[in-house]
């Protein structure tokens, strides 16, 4: 008898197209599910960003503004927000020295500001910090400067962390004489100019200025007790000092 080939049942044809079947429908759930999912993420109203927590030592930012930038720059679901782009966002405000952003979930963004801390108004209009860098800060209420006691110097561009070294050197001088530098004036030859709290001012040229300086200290005392008011000193001499007094009034 001859070998005759085995016939497949029926119902194992049946059970092969089920599974492929099952398969494909698995399949097309998948990316029904993804693609429904995708449009779920891109749903601003489904995850909004909800919860901005600002934190770090802050006087002069408003938490509310940076929430602003965020908002208007970066709007959309918390999965699409874009941590880098954040983070420059936040740092390029004038007032914000350094950050650091996160997302917490579900709904949360964490930022942490480390403020820029002024130490000098810079040619009447900008700001230095503490490191000689300027920054477009705005303090337009003369009651915060007062409080701040910021000095304002003038220089040419590129000066400003000389002109604040310079400032500071000669202002630890000062500290035992209980005045104050409130302006100083770097001029583009590097001669230095200072008016003190008291009115008077003090040219001090180019070179050995902290020498100077120290002159008008140790001789403060002797003109203190003039009978007259000083306009200005200048002490660009070797060994002495030139002293313009202020004009008296008459008597009628």
């Amino acid at each position: 008898m001859s070998d005759l080939p085995a016939l497949e049942s029926p119902a194992k044809g049946m059970s092969f197209f089920i599974g492929l079947g099952f398969f494909i429908a698995v399949i097309l759930g998948l990316i029904v599910a993804g693609f429904k999912l995708n449009l779920w993420l891109q749903d601003e109203q489904r995850a909004p960003v909800s919860n901005i927590v600002v934190s770090g030592d802050i006087r002069f930012i408003k938490k509310q503004q940076i929430a602003d930038v965020i908002a208007r720059r970066q709007p959309g679901s918390f999965f699409e927000l874009d941590v880098e782009l954040t983070h420059q966002l936040v740092e390029a405000m004038p007032w914000v020295y350094r950050a650091s952003v996160r997302k917490r979930w579900p709904r949360g963004l964490e930022i942490y500001v480390v403020e820029q801390q002024p130490a000098a108004i810079w040619n009447g209009d900008m700001l230095l910090n503490e490191y000689g860098d300027v920054f477009n800060g705005q303090i337009s209420d003369e009651q915060v400067k007062h409080a701040l006691k910021l000095p304002t110097l003038f220089g040419p561009g590129g000066s400003e962390y000389t002109a604040l070294q310079g400032y500071r050197n000669m202002q630890s001088l000062l500290d035992v004489t209980n005045l104050r530098i409130v302006e100083m004036f770097l001029s583009e030859r590097f001669a230095w100019n200072v008016q003190l709290n008291n009115g008077v001012k003090l040219n001090l040229g180019r070179t050995e200025f902290i020498d100077r300086l120290q002159r008008f200290v140790d001789i403060l005392p002797l003109i203190s007790e003039q009978q007259k008011e000083v306009e200005y000193i200048d002490l660009r001499y070797d060994t002495g000092l030139a002293v313009g007094w202020k004009a008296q009034d008459k008597a009628a």
